[in-house]
């Protein structure tokens, strides 16, 4: 049941922080191509949360709300610090997305008497997707496999329950050997599509 209960809870961390991080990333990654203003200011952001590793940022994250106030549960900190990263990275490979586009297509868009948005969504949006696809599977995967370090924020997910688990039991290797195989479920089929 401990066991899976940190199934449970690491599924959850990771949809949570994909979701929310993804939408982010969609939108800055657009505002990063629209203007060089937001290009600018939004730079320092995604370079440090790509730069810096997931484990300090999770101690940040959990420091930095602690600090103002919220006390707020274990995983809302690491859905914070994940999603931060997701978006990041997301941004990135969304402006690749659609800087990819060539501009003739958006050229021809405007020709048939199409709008800004128009062209962003039936035009810009769909080439970029197919481009974006793949690496952001990748980002998507990385955030799955970081996810096990919400432990140090005190969240209880697969990973940590199998520490815990380890240090009642001392079955290391028969445990690691069933997170391994855990991660390989979930994430194998992701890096498929």
């Amino acid at each position: 049941y401990f066991l899976a209960q940190g199934v449970l809870n690491t599924i959850r961390l990771a949809v949570a922080a994909t979701i929310v991080g993804t939408l982010a990333g969609i939108v800055l990654g657009w505002l990063r191509t629209v203007s060089v203003t937001v290009r600018f200011i939004t730079a320092p952001f995604i370079d440090i949360v790509r730069s810096v590793p997931m484990i300090i940022q999770l101690i940040l994250a959990n420091s930095f709300l602690s600090l103002l106030g919220i006390g707020a549960s274990p995983f809302l900190f690491g859905t914070v610090a994940l999603s931060l990263w997701m978006s990041a990275v997301t941004a990135e490979v969304v402006r690749a997305g659609l800087l990819s586009v060539p501009p003739q297509y958006r050229k021809s868009a405007r020709s048939l008497g199409m709008n800004g948005l128009q062209e962003l969504v039936y035009i810009s949006m769909p080439l970029a997707f197919r481009t974006a696809l793949t690496p952001w599977i990748g980002l998507v995967l990385s955030l799955i496999k970081d996810s096990a370090l919400a432990g140090v924020v005190g969240y209880v997910e697969y990973m940590r329950s199998t520490q815990i688990l380890i240090t009642r039991t001392h079955e290391t290797w028969l445990l690691l050997m069933g997170a391994g195989l855990f991660y390989f479920i979930i994430c194998y089929p992701v890096s498929r599509y």
